[in-house]
């Protein structure tokens, strides 16, 4: 039977329902919904989906066949994942993430704490190219600093997204500041040079902000707790500037282009490494308590169960505990059904159908770059994966930019505006997922305080509304 294409009302449906059954997630579980409750609700929008699909004579094998195709898209990241909870593991035990919070507590202080920890994942992000693995090294070590001088962990997590997501948008070793170009038709250096219009006063404005909330926070006690946090740590681990050795490894790997997963993996097992030759009395201990067996248990357990250090000081018995491979589970159960959802939709029809929809919306110079900014939202929000959300309206505006004269760097800034750097306030977009699962702390707890996430995309509109620095393909007549 010919295929239909369902109504705007059918294809909307779907997506109308995940919102609902997600917001009533939100009110029973609070910030537990990453647990189980968000993947039920994905797999139940995506039988609406398929419902849908079977009315307008899309076949049960094609639905299934697009949401395969979805999640072999995904399996690269979920390795990652996997990978990064090893990792966690591995440097909790070798002491590289009690060396970095002793250090950091060191050195930066507590009012200027939440800029500076911005501009470092910025550093980290830009000389990497990955926002992934500067949130899962420094972000991690970030965040102990960050309680420790009594912030928020909402406000610590969107300090340490905010520096990561600007570095990875402007770092000319990232995928998607590569991606944006490549479907847009445009070059990288051009690429990189137009987003500074708009990235440049996002980051600034970010920073400003930091800057105010670091100056009134209430960092009363916050000294003397850190020198006794810091002396506890030191009655643990065995603390040495060359634990650093490793993090700055896995920093040159991913310099030389090394695929995240290799490199995460010998920055894992270089742990294990250090932990034997620095923190053998941590391991003995271990043993000689029946927490373990043997060294061989230790660096098995570590690795995929994780590991908790016990202190008496309750702070810093939560700063050291690291979950694993297994804690991992939750957040690739969670990437799963999102790109099972994420799957049938397209094969349903939905998306096309809202995507076609939108694009009829786009009329103009302002009205293209919000409809395309838009899109990308809304891919981010149902296809659940920031790729697509690059890839989709990027082909899918190419042409009406080009009919508009206007040149193709002023899309793939749009893409990488409101694409790349929205996919992390998603809870169930892959970067939102990982995120949340690699930082321990939920998506709808640090999303208002991703302030640079948050104002590139009207960033993007406000220079394009007011015309500033619009580049044409040639110059409009006077």
């Amino acid at each position: 039977m010919e295929r239909k294409s369902p109504s705007l009302f059918l294809a909307l449906t779907p997506l109308a329902i995940l919102i609902a059954l997600l917001a009533a997630n939100v009110y029973t579980y609070g910030d537990d919904t990453l647990s189980f409750s968000n993947q039920i609700v994905l797999l139940a929008a995506a039988g609406i989906a398929g419902i849908i699909g079977r009315f307008t004579n899309v076949s049960f094998q094609d639905l299934m066949q697009g949401a395969t195709d979805n999640i072999k898209q995904a399996v690269p990241a979920l390795l990652v994942l996997l990978l990064i909870g090893a990792l966690a593991g591995s440097w909790l035990l070798s002491g590289i993430v009690p060396a970095m919070i002793y250090y950091g507590l060191k050195v930066l202080s507590p009012e200027w704490f939440l800029v500076s920890a911005c501009i470092i994942c910025a550093v980290v992000s830009i000389a990497t190219g990955s926002s992934w693995g500067t949130i899962a090294t420094v972000g991690i070590a970030l965040l102990g600093i960050g309680k420790a001088m009594n912030f928020n962990e909402g406000l610590i997590a969107g300090a340490i997204i905010s520096g990561a997501y600007f570095g990875d948008k402007m770092s000319p070793l990232s995928d998607t500041t590569n991606l944006a170009p490549a479907v847009s038709n445009t070059d990288l250096i051009s690429h990189i040079k137009y987003m500074t219009i708009t990235t440049i006063p996002s980051i600034v404005i970010t920073l400003i902000i930091f800057a105010l909330i670091g100056l009134f926070h209430d960092g009363a006690g916050v000294v003397s707790d850190v020198g006794g946090l810091n002396d506890h740590i030191l009655q643990l681990f065995n603390i040495s500037p060359a634990l650093f050795l490793v993090p700055i490894t896995v920093v040159i790997l991913i310099l030389k282009k090394i695929p995240a997963a290799p490199s995460l993996a010998i920055g894992a097992l270089l742990g294990i490494v250090f932990a034997f030759i620095f923190q053998g009395d941590i391991i003995a201990s271990l043993i000689a308590d029946g927490t373990f067996q043997n060294p061989f248990s230790v660096v098995v357990t570590t690795l995929g169960q994780g590991l908790s250090i016990q202190s008496s000081d309750p702070l810093l018995a939560d700063l050291l505990s690291a979950s694993g491979m297994k804690g991992m589970l939750n957040t690739i159960w969670l990437i799963i059904c999102a790109m099972i959802f994420g799957g049938v939709m397209d094969r349903s029809g939905c998306l096309n159908k809202i995507s076609a929809s939108l694009l009829s919306l786009a009329t103009g110079r302002t009205s293209l770059v919000g409809t395309t900014a838009l899109s990308s939202i809304f891919m981010n929000l149902t296809a659940s994966d920031q790729y697509l959300a690059i890839v989709v309206p990027g082909k899918m505006y190419e042409k009406a930019y080009a009919e508009n004269k206007l040149h193709p760097v002023n899309l793939s800034r749009t893409l990488e505006d409101a694409g790349t750097v929205t996919s992390v306030l998603v809870p169930w977009n892959t970067c939102g997922a990982t995120q949340a699962g690699v930082l321990g702390v939920a998506t709808a707890v640090y999303w208002p305080f991703c302030f640079f996430c948050l104002i590139s995309p009207i960033m993007t509109m406000v220079v394009t509304s007011i015309g500033y620095k619009i580049k044409y393909l040639e110059e409009p007549q006077p």
